[in-house]
């Protein structure tokens, strides 16, 4: 598969401007909510016209503004998968499943319950079916109009986390056996790690970065990036020497195993913090620190009591096993942190970063 998008599009106080390439597997659309991920699948499948642009699929030009081609939605063999599924619920799972064919062709649609494991409850209407059954039933309905791509748009957010989590892994099975391209939109990164090859990351209508998933997650360019996928903890820097550099907000010195070639923050992920005996190079002081819990985290967050005034705490994460067993309860009075692990991050041009820590929180 091959999929090109280039494309504007003016909304009032919004504006999307988003371009990618990608050639197979699944590709993430990672973002906050309103940042214009779906605006963007929507584009793809001919729901909404850009503006100005260029889509292509396999060789063929879906959109090209300047060409004025503007293909049909059912001309561009491309399956969306609504939010919320978008079953007819006046209709039953096969007659849902063959709505997309202007023939009907019971044997193919046959093939697709099967395969989607719907035998059985082929006569029963969608207040019938439970969360799973009717996302497979969306499924079958979208691959018997023979699509060359998928777009998936945020499947998961309707759903609670059990189910949520149980259907990330039929999904990611069902990819898998498909064998079929797929463009899958959502604001979890938990959901883009697990599922995705590749990952475009959006932030208010522009696309930040694109890669290979884990990479991304481990070594984001941007500071943008990181915020998206995950990391709590940022600060300007001062430039000392080579790989040393002051960490502005919290008044520490750091070392990092690269120079800063032009990056402006530092980011650091809040489970890489390591207790520290005493002061040194990439150690923090451990102030007026605050513990709460999760099921099976520990978060403590504190003041190094050298930060710049207004400036947000820090963040630090600790299995329990850990706390209760290495720790025993107590905190210490410094963490050290590596200097493999630390994120030296560049902005995107024309941004306003001024403010990291109040970015959307996902």
């Amino acid at each position: 598969m091959s999929l090109f998008v280039d494309i504007e599009k003016k909304f009032k106080g919004f504006a999307l401007k988003v371009k990618f390439h990608t050639e197979e597997g699944v590709l993430g659309i990672l973002g906050a909510s309103g940042c214009g991920k779906s605006m963007t699948l929507k584009c793809i499948a001919g729901i909404l016209t850009p503006d100005r642009g260029r889509i292509v699929l396999n060789g063929r030009v879906l959109y090209d503004s300047e060409k004025k081609i503007n293909l049909k939605p059912q001309k561009r063999k491309v399956g969306y998968l609504f939010q919320d599924y978008a079953l007819f619920p006046n209709k039953t799972v096969e007659e849902n499943v063959c709505c997309t064919r202007k023939k009907k062709d019971w044997q193919d649609v046959r093939k697709w319950i099967e395969f989607f494991q719907l035998q059985g409850l082929e006569k029963l209407y969608p207040h019938q079916l439970s969360g799973g059954q009717k996302q497979r039933t969306a499924f079958a309905r979208m691959m018997a109009a023979s699509p060359e791509l998928l777009l998936l748009d945020e499947p998961f957010s309707a759903l609670d986390t059990h189910l949520r989590e149980k259907l990330q892994m039929e999904l990611a099975g069902i990819l898998k056996s498909l064998g079929k391209d797929t463009v899958l939109v959502t604001h979890s990164r938990d959901e883009a790690y697990r599922l995705c090859q590749d990952l475009l990351i959006l932030d208010r209508g522009e696309n930040v970065c694109q890669g290979n998933t884990k990479e991304i997650f481990e070594k984001p360019v941007y500071l943008e990036g990181a915020q998206i996928t995950g990391c709590k903890n940022f600060s300007p820097v001062k430039k000392i020497d080579g790989s040393h550099f002051l960490a502005e907000d919290w008044g520490v010195l750091l070392h990092a195993e690269q120079s800063l070639d032009g990056a402006g923050y530092v980011g650091i992920r809040a489970h890489y913090f390591l207790p520290a005996a005493e002061e040194g190079e990439n150690v923090f002081p451990v102030c007026r620190a605050r513990i709460t819990q999760s099921p099976f985290e520990i978060y403590v967050t504190f003041y190094t009591g050298r930060e710049r005034p207004g400036t947000e705490p820090v963040w630090w994460k600790i299995s329990k096993e850990v706390w209760y067993g290495e720790m025993k309860e107590q905190l210490p009075d410094f963490v050290r942190i590596s200097p493999g692990n630390l994120m030296l991050l560049k902005t995107k041009e024309g941004r306003n970063m001024e403010n990291p820590q109040k970015m959307l929180d996902i």
